[in-house]
C-alpha cells in the first residue's frame, strides 16, 4: 500500500507517495504532463547500474525520450563544474523548455540534479526518486538544491520544488548499513524537534529497522515527510520556522567541511551536531541531563557518532562563520527545549558555540 503525503503550495502543489513497487508513479505524472518530449534521468555510478534501467522503463512507457546521465558518486562531486556537465549533457541530449529532469539517487544526486533543472532553460520540472533514507526524510523534499564550495556545504544553490517524490522502499535494499544508519540521523531529528512520539519509536525500533525490516522503516520516513512538508509549506524560503529543520545542521555543516566531506557522511555529521546543539542546550539551562543523554543514546543505538576526539574546534568554528545561515556575521543556532520542540537563538557567543563543539571531544 502506497501512503502519499501532499507538500501543499498552492500550484506548485506536489505528492510525496511512500512505498514498495511505486515506480509506476514517475511513468503516470510523465503521461499526465504531456505533451511527450525528453526526459533527462540523472543518477550516480552506485546508484545506475543497480536501478537506472527500471526507471528509464517507467520513462519510456510514458512515451518520453530518456536521456541518462551518470556521475560519479560521492559528496566530492557535489560541486558547481558537475552542473554544467549536466546541463552540457542535456544540450547534447536534445532537452529543451519542455523537458523534465528525473533525479535517481542519494542526496547528492538529488541536490545536483535539482540545481540543474533549476538553472537549465531557467528552470524545467524535477521529479525526485531517492534512493537513501536521508534523501527520502530530508533533501528530496522541501526544494532545497545546492552544491558545495571549499569553504561551505551547500552554499550556492536555490530554491526549486520538485513536481512528485517517489519514495519506493524496495530501492533501500541495496543500501549499505551505514547509509541506514546515516538516515536515521534525520528521522531522529524529526522527532526531536517536532514530535516526541515519533522519537521514542525510533528508540524502541532501532533493532528492527537495522535488521532490514523495511516496513518498520514507513511509519518514520513518512512521518518525517508529514513534518516536513508542513513546516516548508509554512515557511517555503526559510525565513523563519524552517530553520527549525536545521537542528544539528549548523555544527554539523562545519563538521563536514573541516573534515573535507570524507570522513563522515552527512547523518553522521548531523547527529554529532545534535548532540553538540543538545550541550549548547544544556549549557544554556534549556535541557537537562537526561535529555542529552537520551538523545546521544538514540544516536548510538543506530550506530551514529556521537564523539569526536579529534574535532579541529577552532578550524570548526571558522567554518561556522562561513555558513549560509549566517546573517550579519551572527549565526542562527537551533537549540533544544525538550524533546519534540526547539527554539531558534542569535545570541550565542563565539565562547558558548566554543564549549559546545569541545563537548564532542569529551567522554562523559
Amino acid at each position: 500500500m502506497t501512503q502519499t503525503v501532499t507538500v501543499p503550495l498552492g500550484d506548485r502543489a506536489y505528492d510525496i507517495h511512500i512505498g514498495r513497487r511505486n515506480l509506476h508513479f514517475v511513468k503516470e505524472w510523465l503521461q499526465l504532463r504531456g505533451p511527450r518530449g525528453a526526459a533527462g534521468l540523472i543518477t550516480d555510478s552506485n546508484v545506475g547500474p543497480l536501478y537506472a534501467d527500471r526507471v528509464r522503463a517507467q520513462i519510456e512507457e510514458a512515451g518520453w525520450r530518456c536521456v541518462v546521465h551518470t556521475m560519479p558518486a560521492g559528496e566530492a562531486n557535489k560541486r558547481l563544474d558537475r552542473i554544467e556537465e549536466i546541463c552540457g549533457a542535456m544540450l547534447e541530449g536534445g532537452l529543451d523548455r519542455g523537458s523534465v529532469m528525473v533525479a535517481l539517487g542519494g542526496g547528492v544526486v538529488g541536490d545536483v540534479a535539482g540545481f540543474a533543472a533549476a538553472c537549465f532553460m531557467r528552470g524545467i520540472p524535477c521529479l525526485q526518486v531517492p534512493t537513501t533514507v536521508v534523501a527520502q526524510v530530508d533533501s528530496s523534499v522541501g526544494g532545497k538544491t545546492a552544491v558545495n564550495h571549499p569553504l561551505g556545504k551547500n552554499t550556492i544553490g536555490m530554491f526549486h520544488q520538485p513536481v512528485a517524490v517517489v519514495i519506493d522502499m524496495e530501492l533501500l535494499e541495496s543500501l549499505p548499513v551505514r547509509e541506514v544508519r546515516a538516515g536515521c540521523a534525520e528521522i531522529i531529528k524529526h522527532g526531536v524537534i517536532a514530535d516526541a512520539a515519533l522519537f521514542a519509536y525510533m528508540e524502541a525500533n532501532a533493532r528492527n529497522i537495522l535488521d532490514g525490516d523495511l516496513d518498520a522503516l514507513v511509519y518514520p520516513i513518512a512521518r518525517s515527510c508529514e513534518i516536513k512538508a508542513a513546516v516548508v509549506t509554512q515557511d517555503e524560503h526559510e525565513l523563519g520556522l524552517r530553520a527549525n529543520l536545521n537542528y544539528g545542521h549548523t555544527f554539523g555543516h562545519a563538521i563536514e567541511t573541516v573534515s573535507q566531506y570524507s570522513l563522515f557522511l552527512h547523518g553522521e555529521a548531523v547527529s554529532l551536531g545534535m548532540c553538540a546543539a543538545g550541550a549548547l542546550g544544556g549549557n544554556l539551562g534549556l535541557v537537562d541531563r537526561e535529555f542529552m543523554e537520551r538523545q546521544r543514546s538514540c544516536l548510538a543505538a543506530y550506530g551514529l557518532p556521537v564523539r569526536w576526539p579529534e574535532l579541529p574546534v577552532s578550524d570548526a568554528l571558522a567554518a561556522m562563520k562561513k555558513d549560509k545561515k549566517a546573517r550579519s556575521g551572527k549565526l542562527k543556532f537551533i537549540v533544544p527545549e525538550r524533546m519534540g520542540a526547539v527554539m531558534q537563538r542569535t545570541d550565542i557567543t563565539e565562547e558558548q558555540a566554543r564549549a559546545a563543539l569541545a563537548s564532542l571531544k569529551k567522554e562523559d
